[in-house]
């Protein structure tokens, strides 16, 4: 596990030494990797530049995310590659996207469940899958299916408007016995999509999805939701509401999928609201930025240094450098909210927005490992009186989630192909971490 820059001072994350005075003569104990586990529909992205003609010709809605059949799917990306207008191909889902970046990220492990084509041959979608998925992300529990993989594309309009066409493929057809229970022991997160809960009737993805999540909290595991897109929201908001507020732990979504869950426009609005149905909450907001929300006990709270910042809620950032723990572990719950502006402004030309938030969320698991990873190391330390759920505080988490972001704009494919750069920031380790 490692963070960007440098370490100047042993006693910051990462610990390769126990503290001597923790030391009693015995035997050091294995070092174990933390990992997290996601289930996605793999799939791979097709990214294409398109006149708004060709969406009218396909009967796809601008901006919404459509189902399309095989002989469509098979027509449109000849039409798309007949006239050029692919721009990338890449290993595609929101989990799958994740999971990837936090194991570039955390230099560790995880594990990805779903299924893939029994034969694979040179060319096709589940071999650009497999090649642009980093070699430490376990796929050795994928099921095994007689048919492709799934293929989404990424139809993007003069306007920037990205409007998907979604072939399934056998994506959806993870059965819950595939779901092996060792895979969750010791793990720091279980990583879903609610696209997992929109198959169609008779595939059996859902109940792998909620077989997965039986399993996660059997073993204490916190279950992490991303929301996909607001369409998928939108068609049923009251079950998402109850969904979440039954399984979900740790919330994440972008500002439009949180005014369809919310029914708030204002992103920190909507991030309170949510606050009603899970413990954590990240929001990426655009040119906005993003903000991470949560709970945190009133006897650890702790006061920013930052300036306090204006908005729906009268100086929000107060207690941002807090630690967010579960509601239902604090003896006082207290709402705590922090904000990140884009890095650096954000990139001078944005490349792709695809895969963005999936980057952002993969810090913040990153950040999640870590604790568990320090908690397992060194279970006396002053880090690990409360229950926390990141090792590091809530503002910092966006610093790192807001920087790891940044790199995937800048970038066509929605998966990092290196760990991130040096700081820039000018700050020194003690200060930076300590945080």
């Amino acid at each position: 596990m490692r963070f960007p820059g440098r370490r100047k001072h042993k006693h910051y994350f990462p610990i390769h030494e126990r503290d001597p005075h923790l030391r009693h003569g015995a035997s050091e104990p294995p070092e174990r990797a933390v990992q997290i586990v996601g289930i996605d529909q793999t799939l791979v992205d097709i990214d294409a530049r398109v006149s708004d003609d060709l969406l009218a010709r396909y009967d796809l809605p601008k901006g919404g995310s459509t189902l399309v059949t095989g002989d469509a799917a098979a027509r449109l990306y000849d039409e798309l590659l007949g006239a050029g207008l692919i721009t990338n191909e890449f290993a595609g889902g929101t989990v799958g996207n994740t999971l990837h970046n936090y194991s570039l990220l955390a230099d560790a492990p995880a594990t990805l469940l779903g299924v893939m084509s029994e034969v694979i041959r040179a060319g096709t979608s589940a071999y650009r899958y497999l090649s642009n998925t980093s070699s430490r992300v376990n796929l050795d529990h994928l099921q095994p299916v007689d048919g492709p993989i799934g293929r989404c594309f990424a139809l993007i309009t003069p306007d920037g408007e990205r409007t998907f066409a979604i072939c399934p493929g056998k994506m959806n057809e993870l059965r819950p016995g595939s779901i092996p229970e060792q895979v969750f022991d010791g793990a720091a997160c279980l990583l879903l999509s609610a696209y997992l809960m929109r198959a169609a009737e008779g595939d059996p993805m859902p109940q792998a999805a909620l077989r997965a999540i039986e399993l996660a909290k059997a073993h204490g595991v916190p279950v992490v939701l991303t929301l996909g897109t607001r369409f998928v929201i939108a068609e049923r908001p009251e079950f998402w509401r109850t969904f979440i507020a039954e399984h979900v732990d740790v919330l994440a979504m972008n500002e439009e999928e949180a005014e369809a869950l919310t029914g708030a426009s204002d992103p920190l609005v909507a991030c309170d609201r949510a606050l009603e149905l899970a413990d954590l909450v990240l929001c990426t907001a655009g040119p906005i930025g993003l903000y991470l929300t949560g709970y945190t006990d009133e006897a650890v709270k702790r006061e920013t240094r930052y300036p306090l910042l204006p908005g729906a809620i009268a100086e929000f950032n107060r207690y941002e450098f807090s630690r967010p723990i579960r509601r239902r572990e604090c003896d006082r719950p207290t709402k705590v909210y922090a904000h990140i502006a884009p890095y650096h402004g954000g990139p001078e030309r944005i490349t792709s927005t695809n895969g963005a938030g999936d980057a952002a969320l993969a810090a913040l698991l990153h950040d999640m490992s870590a604790n568990l990873h320090h908690r397992a190391r060194v279970p006396n330390s002053a880090k690990h009186t409360r229950p926390f759920l990141t090792y590091s505080s809530m503002s910092q988490v966006c610093r790192y989630a807001n920087r790891v972001s940044y790199e995937v704009l800048t970038r066509a494919s929605p998966r990092l192909t290196r760990g991130l750069p040096e700081r820039e920031d000018g700050l020194d380790d003690e200060k930076y971490w300590a945080l």
